[in-house]
């Protein structure tokens, strides 16, 4: 007897450490799943509503760089004690990711419930925690999905608060969101539209548009920057403010591009020989080592040449690798091509990264040119970006000119190029070349191609 029950014991031990996190003494990932699968069981009679939830602590790998892994592990173990003692008797937290916890609340009914208890755990969560002779801080983002349906899992639950989690992290620090019928609605809607947009490059249905970009003091027309545009069949004109970001998510933007680069060039081609191409490259492609052989690939290709191209990033991108980013700029700039920074003063990056790049050409952001009008700082920004560029040997174009008046303060400025709907706005090849042919009356621009 006292054999079996001492293998018993043992078996039973044995299964509470594989559903136990060594370090904190929650449980873990199958505890968690444990739990909600038995919840779900118990109320597949009478489906009423609870809470799980995904709480990620933000900023925590910085934070165990800076004080060492064992001082790490110290205040993992602080946050598991604040987490378990902020439960009732009905709630679990279990522990189901480096820094990442999950709970779930039975008796929580609605989603403002779930939202304000989830607030309540970010607050506990934000007091000082002691490292040493040291204290740390920490917030935390939290997302949460509700049970309705006796026809969800536990696996749909869970992926629903991440993806929750991922738009609470997006929005900032310390945020909560919670899985709603409308969140739901639009990840369908943009499944649909990735799935669309696919399709469309593949049949290569996106094209290019081009916005002049002029001599702001003569008004004449130095070069055109290329806008993807696309129509779908089905869904009809998709903003690119709406497929843009979807294909950088979705990996489909280093096709997309090299898509309307093609047609672009090859549109290009026939204007006269002193307009340039401006083309932009999204932060993905700058940690990608193979963006400039597909570039100079296309150009070989349509046979544009390299020196009438310029290609624009942002200081954003730059952020991401810096060091892929400069080899990919070298890279361009060795046959030719000049590299733009664009939406300057909006991004993440230093002013060493001017000297760190060799941009050729900066690009003032719209917001300051919008506002240079009736906003002092603006106008000062702007002064002091064009004596910086006219040091450092960069041409400069002002963004999203809409007024005359605009055009004649940059003038004042000693702006030279400049760019927005009051030049033009971006349209198709055949309109570019109909706007080509008007500004070079005919017989000059038959003489320039």
């Amino acid at each position: 007897m006292q054999t079996t029950f001492g293998t018993g014991q043992a078996s039973r031990e044995n299964s509470d450490l594989a559903f136990t996190d060594t370090l904190t003494g929650l449980g873990n990932h199958r505890r968690f799943f444990d739990k909600v699968d038995r919840l779900i069981s118990d109320r597949a009679d009478d489906p009423a509503p609870f809470t799980v939830g995904i709480l990620d602590l933000d900023g925590f790998k910085p934070i165990n760089d800076l004080f060492g892994h064992k001082a790490g592990d110290d205040i993992l173990i602080q946050v598991a004690m604040r987490l378990r003692a902020s439960m009732d008797s009905h709630s679990t937290v279990c522990r189901i990711g480096a820094d990442e916890f999950a709970f779930l609340y039975p008796m929580v009914f609605s989603e403002e419930a779930a939202a304000e208890k989830s607030r309540m755990m970010i607050e506990i969560l934000s007091a000082p925690y002691d490292v040493g002779e040291r204290t740390a801080r920490l917030s935390a983002s939290v997302g949460c999905s509700l049970f309705y349906s006796g026809d969800e899992t536990t696996e749909i639950l869970v992926n629903k608060a991440e993806t929750a989690l991922y738009h609470a992290k997006r929005s900032g620090r310390g945020r909560v969101v919670v899985y709603t019928r409308e969140m739901e609605e639009a990840a369908k809607r943009v499944t649909r539209i990735e799935q669309a947009l696919r399709r469309a490059v593949s049949a290569g249905e996106v094209e290019p548009h081009f916005q002049p970009i002029v001599d702001l003091n003569t008004r004449r027309t130095i070069g055109f920057e290329t806008l993807a545009r696309w129509t779908d069949r089905d869904l009809g004109v998709v903003p690119p403010t709406v497929f843009i970001p979807i294909a950088e998510e979705r990996g489909i933007i280093g096709p997309l591009s090299q898509l309307v680069l093609r047609k672009a060039t090859e549109a290009a081609r026939s204007w006269p020989k002193d307009l340039f191409l401006s083309f932009n490259l999204s932060p993905s492609q700058l940690v990608d080592q193979n963006t400039g052989l597909h570039i100079l690939s296309i150009l070989d290709r349509t046979g544009f040449d390299p020196r009438r191209l310029e290609i624009e990033i942002t200081e954003t991108g730059l952020m991401n690798d810096p060091a892929s980013a400069e080899k990919i700029v070298e890279d361009l700039r060795r046959v030719g091509i000049r590299v733009s920074l664009d939406d300057f003063g909006t991004g993440q990056s230093s002013l060493g990264r001017l000297r760190e790049f060799h941009f050729d050409k900066l690009k003032i952001d719209r917001a300051f040119v919008s506002s240079i009008l009736d906003d002092r700082p603006s106008e000062h920004i702007i002064r002091a970006i064009l004596a910086m560029c006219e040091g450092l040997g960069m041409d400069v174009v002002a963004e999203g000119i809409e007024e005359e008046a605009q055009a004649d303060r940059l003038v004042q400025f000693g702006c030279a190029g400049g760019q927005g709907y009051l030049f033009g706005k971006p349209v198709d090849a055949d309109a570019t070349l109909g706007y080509l042919r008007d500004s070079y009356r005919g017989a000059v621009y038959a003489k320039a191609i």
